[in-house]
């Protein structure tokens, strides 16, 4: 069985409940984010993308 949900969902439930039962502070989420987007920019961004698809892959068992 596969389910598909956004990553946009998953990371922002994982943010919530970093702000709700850690305490970070919300504007240290907001950095984080932002940064992220930033990142996406860069020389970085294949390599990001390419270890996101095989962690996925392993997570979901496609991969062997």
């Amino acid at each position: 069985m596969t389910v598909s949900l956004p990553l946009v969902l998953v990371l922002g439930l994982i943010a919530l409940g970093a702000v709700r039962f850690l305490g970070v502070r919300v504007w240290i989420v907001v950095v984080i984010a932002l940064f992220g987007f930033l990142l996406s920019r860069t020389f970085l961004a294949p390599a990001i993308g390419s270890g996101t698809r095989s962690g996925v892959d392993i997570v979901n068992g496609t991969r062997d």
